[in-house]
């Protein structure tokens, strides 16, 4: 960043904050903000606030205040790395691992880890050093998850899950075998009304929520492995809307699952978050990124295999 940055024409009277955003979009306006807070803006050798209004020939000095290191400790945690540049990167998240730390967590959750993973290439999002987590997966689903490591990637991610520019698709292990091979579920989500841990498929309130879903091997009766994409991200979609028609995922008895149903031990909730596409923020280029199954979702398949033959 240059140390001082002259008002360019045609601008006549506009305000500090927005002109400084508009030219210098690699700062989030949380960042100028907070610079414009601290006295760390000035006009004329002023310090200005952000409301200031300045005009073409003016010279504004400014800087960022320092980012302060997290409070969490980093943990040397080995994680899975799908892909990384210094712009963001994607981990395949293993089955257990809660992403953010909170009331009962350990030193062991995902942004635990990639602070060590990420040491001293983390930007200042929100004033602290964290990795930006732009989605989240449940504790038990394994799979891709994409980290912000700048300030310009996260809010461009956040963007485009917003815009839903995402193609996000989930391997589910189900109990039984659905009758058609494929289908397409949209029924609105909403909080269940006595069971706050827990949501609940609506005919109507709640927040709407697609997921298409296709049968791509079977074990009758037992179980089906299914693909499934989702085209908003809402709390438990998958497990939720899977268990609204008859199919609640193996290991999941929060919707449904019956452990006398297969005869085979379940370890977890089966659901993967197995592949991610969308645009890199900054590059322009197109991640398509898998993650592997892990070996719990592996031996379950083959046992499940088993039982079939």
């Amino acid at each position: 960043m240059p140390p001082d940055f002259i008002v360019p024409e045609p601008i006549r009277r506009e305000r500090a904050d927005k002109v400084l955003a508009a030219h210098f979009p690699e700062h989030s306006r949380a960042a100028l903000q907070r610079a414009f807070d601290a006295g760390l803006v000035s006009v004329g050798g002023r310090p200005v606030e952000r409301k200031h209004a300045v005009r073409a020939g003016d010279v504004i000095v400014f800087s960022l205040p320092d980012v302060k290191p997290a409070e969490l400790r980093a943990v040397e945690i080995p994680l899975e790395i799908l892909f990384e540049d210094e712009h963001l990167l994607a981990v395949n998240k293993a089955a257990g691992m809660v992403v953010h730390p909170g009331a009962g967590t350990g030193e062991d959750t995902l942004v635990h880890a990639l602070l060590a993973h990420c040491a001293g290439q983390l930007s200042g999002i929100g004033g602290v050093e964290r990795p930006g987590i732009v989605h989240r997966l449940d504790r038990e689903t394994s799979g891709v998850i994409l980290v912000a490591k700048s300030d310009t990637a996260h809010r461009a991610l956040t963007a485009a899950f917003a815009r839903r520019d995402v193609v996000k698709e989930y391997l589910a292990l189900v109990a039984g075998v659905p009758k058609q091979g494929s289908g397409r579920i949209e029924k609105p989500i909403a909080r269940h009304p006595t069971q706050r841990h827990r949501m609940k498929a609506v005919a109507s309130g709640g927040r709407a929520a697609r997921t298409d879903w296709t049968v791509l091997e079977a074990w009758a009766p037992h179980a089906a492995l299914v693909r499934c994409r989702i085209y908003t991200g809402r709390t438990h979609q998958i497990r939720v809307h899977l268990s609204s028609i008859g199919h609640a995922l193996l290991g999941d008895p929060v919707y449904g699952f019956r452990e006398k149903s297969v005869p085979v031990p379940v370890p977890r909730v089966m659901l993967h978050a197995e592949h991610l596409v969308i645009v890199h923020p900054v590059t322009g280029a197109a991640l398509d990124l898998r993650a592997p199954l892990p070996a719990d979702y592996l031996d379950l398949q083959a046992r499940l295999r088993c039982l079939a033959h």
